[in-house]
């Protein structure tokens, strides 16, 4: 498992995923992605109107006894997790109605505090063939940390909006199920899992709750997205299948993964970690000249560049949040974003002289 107490990473280990988690050291896992088995319930083929059988999950492994031994199963697996998961650690599992509310549930009285419910609305669900009910047309995520005081947990706030074209990831994703080239299938060109997971969705869980380097545990690894997933983003992994068939299908997948380059995944920089630029460093550096007039977007308002990094206006003077505020009658005002100078007939907002000025200083 380990060589020299280093952790072995980027494999697969075959076997029951309690097993490997309790060989492994405790604290050692940045971010848990587990994809357990449903408990689907399923009782009969399901046809199609065609008369077509549906190819559906009725594998051994996704079934139990009854409620009681699925609730056992999941009390294991989720303290084998809870253990091996750092203090500074998150843990993402996905289920839908069949179990869920059951492994929610599990997870409060284990302890774990949950940030999120996310629900996965699958753009191209299978229908419900025999109309009897709705369309099962999503999924859902619990995201959590190991108890309601954990700190330092990984959240890349700033890549997720930047994902969302600038706007706040919401908690409703809109993903297609995995199907066409990405599907992986037999020799017989059927599916060679019937749960594939898309790549999309373990993308977007990675790239906000981990960083690059960050080892990935999936306890249930099946076909290997997450492991595929984390390779290309420079994440190591450890998947845990207990079928050898899946672990080769996985193995092989991974292999013709091509990492991306350190810098095209590091995360978006939060606003609050980047460094203060003062306005008079702008002026400093000759980005804007003593006697420059700034104006707003509209031109209502306008005010003079100082040598000592202060604005003046017909009305006041001082810094350019200060005049910013005073020449609305505003309470507050951010300068950085309010006033703007003159380049090529155009008005450009000033914050595009502090972003490069944080460029040049990093």
């Amino acid at each position: 498992m380990s060589t020299n107490g280093e952790i072995q990473r980027n494999r697969i280990l075959i076997g029951d995923c309690v097993d490997a988690m309790d060989a492994l050291p405790a604290g050692c896992v940045d971010l848990v992605f587990a994809d357990p088995p449903y408990n689907l319930q399923l009782e009969g083929a399901l046809h199609r109107p065609n008369n077509s059988k549906v190819d559906a999950v009725d594998a051994g492994w996704d079934q139990f006894a009854d409620f009681a031994a699925y609730d056992d199963f999941t009390r294991t697996w989720l303290r084998a997790t809870r253990r091996v998961l750092k203090d500074s650690g998150s843990l993402w599992v996905i289920g839908s109605y069949h179990n869920i509310f059951r492994v929610g549930a599990m997870l409060q009285d284990l302890g774990f505090w949950i940030l999120n419910d996310v629900v996965w609305r699958k753009t191209n669900p299978m229908p419900n063939f025999r109309g009897k009910r709705f369309t099962n047309a999503h999924e859902t995520l619990i995201w959590c940390v190991k108890d309601r005081d954990a700190k330092g947990y990984t959240f890349n706030y700033d890549s997720m909006k930047a994902l969302n074209e600038d706007l706040q990831m919401r908690s409703d994703w809109l993903l297609p199920i995995c199907s066409g080239s990405e599907r992986l299938k037999d020799a017989d060109g059927r599916k060679a899992h019937p749960t594939q997971k898309p790549e999309a969705l373990l993308h977007r869980v990675l790239l906000a709750a981990s960083k690059p380097g960050d080892l990935v545990l999936d306890p249930f690894f099946g076909s290997g997205t997450t492991g595929a997933v984390a390779r290309r983003l420079r994440r190591d992994y450890i998947g845990i299948e207990r079928d050898p068939g899946y672990a080769d299908l996985a193995r092989e997948r991974i292999a013709g993964v091509v990492p991306l380059e350190v810098e095209d995944v590091q995360a978006s920089p939060s606003r609050r970690q980047q460094p203060r630029i003062p306005f008079g460093w702008l002026v400093e550096r000759g980005l804007l000249q003593p006697g420059t007039t700034l104006y707003d977007q509209r031109r209502r308002y306008a005010a003079r560049v100082r040598a000592d990094g202060s604005l003046i206006s017909d009305r006041v003077r001082g810094s350019i949040h200060k005049v910013g505020a005073m020449v609305q009658g505003a309470d507050a005002c951010n300068g950085w974003t309010f006033w703007c100078f003159e380049h090529q007939g155009k008005l450009m907002p000033i914050d595009l002289l502090r972003q490069q000025l944080r460029a040049e200083l990093h």
